[in-house]
């Protein structure tokens, strides 16, 4: 009877282990690369109509990044909102170039390869 026990709370453990993993871990910027962009310039708007009829809109960017050693290379990722002109975004990105995440962050967080690129 004790072991049935102490397997039924293992068990629970493992349970509340594994929803407090799934609550906490962003799997979108988990083992992602990361890049970074400066916004110069709004969005271009895509429109799209929901079922109920309501209006969305999406803004997409397609502007050059940096990843941490300089490299450029352009993405196209979207956002919910126009995002905030002269901001520095991290995007994180895999398979090269679906941008699955973004952080606004502040110039002097950028890697300083990318702080020099920047200046520019």
């Amino acid at each position: 009877m004790k072991k049935v026990f102490v397997g039924i709370g293992a068990l629970f453990l493992l349970f509340v282990a594994g929803l407090v993993v799934l609550m906490t871990v962003d799997f979108n910027r988990l083992n992602k690369e990361a890049y970074y962009v400066h916004i110069t310039t709004d969005g271009d708007i895509e429109e799209y109509k929901l079922d109920s009829g309501k209006i969305m809109k999406m803004y997409w960017y397609e502007i050059p990044a940096y990843d941490e050693n300089g490299k450029e290379q352009t993405l196209k990722f979207s956002a919910q909102k126009n995002l905030r002109h002269d901001a520095y975004m991290k995007l994180y990105v895999k398979k090269e170039t679906e941008v699955t995440s973004y952080d606004e962050v502040k110039f002097n967080e950028l890697p300083a390869k990318v702080q020099e690129l920047m200046k520019k």
